[in-house]
């Protein structure tokens, strides 16, 4: 453990907790939800999660013999998307911090038989676990608001970007129509109960509602990708800012 973090706390969706303990107590809901995870992600968004990604990954500027990243990738959705674009003399890797998540993933990336240019790390966002220069673009889709710190993990995901090369944040965000806003809010308080008759937890889509409320909005998530030495850093707003899609680049 560091000695900085001893006695410092952050957010777990409205709670105050430890800040060594959060990763273990985010590990504990996408151990719970994994196996039924794809299933709910349908219910939430009522199918819309499969457009936005679809519209990340033309956002992700990939070639055939490029390298990417999918970190926080869980079950693998942007992994199946990026292997053919990258072509077998490319790379793809799916990292996530969870195994349970990482396991789905894989298994299901296998089961479709396209696991040929696509590899698994377990692996934290804030200290990654490869070279640095290592990726033409990292992505990183509705994981960002669980990591405990966000700008580490910003710094880290610079560091292993190659000159020239680009990070995508794809996460939930803050709409920008109040009237939007209002009727998102409400339609979030249902997934909790969705979450028990699906997944028999309900806590745990209580936590990811919470932690969607917590998350940096627009302005303030395109000041900590600066921070992080990321330049000309954009975001394109999806169903009125109730989803975000953040873009920074590397200087060669």
């Amino acid at each position: 453990m560091n000695n900085d973090s001893q006695g410092k706390t952050t957010h777990f969706g409205y709670q105050q907790v430890a800040v060594e303990e959060k990763a273990g107590l985010v590990g504990q809901v996408f151990h719970s939800v994994a196996s039924k995870y794809d299933l709910m992600n349908d219910v939430m968004s009522l199918g819309t999660h499969r457009i936005i990604k679809r519209y990340t990954v033309e956002l992700s500027a990939l070639r055939p013999g490029m390298s990417v990243l999918d970190l926080a990738g869980g079950t693998g959705d942007f992994s199946l998307l990026f292997s053919p674009l990258v072509g077998k003399q490319g790379q793809v890797i799916l990292a996530d911090i969870n195994e349970s998540m990482l396991r789905v993933g894989r298994d299901r990336i296998i089961d479709k038989g396209k696991s040929g240019n696509i590899s698994y790390s377990l692996a934290n966002a804030e200290k990654l676990p490869f070279k640095e220069n290592t990726f033409d673009c990292i992505c990183i889709a509705y994981g960002l608001r669980n990591v405990t710190d966000k700008q580490a993990a910003l710094g880290s995901m610079f560091a292993m970007t190659k000159p020239g090369g680009r990070v995508l944040v794809l996460e939930f965000s803050k709409p920008v129509n109040p009237l939007i806003g209002k009727a998102y809010d409400i339609y979030s308080t249902l997934w909790p109960k969705a979450g028990q008759l699906i997944t028999g937890d309900g806590d745990s889509y209580k936590y990811l509602v919470e932690s969607i409320r917590m998350h940096p909005d627009q302005e303030t998530l395109k000041q900590m990708m600066l921070d992080a030495g990321f330049e000309n850093c954009e975001y394109h707003n999806v169903m009125g800012g109730i989803c975000a899609i953040h873009v920074g680049h590397k200087a060669l």
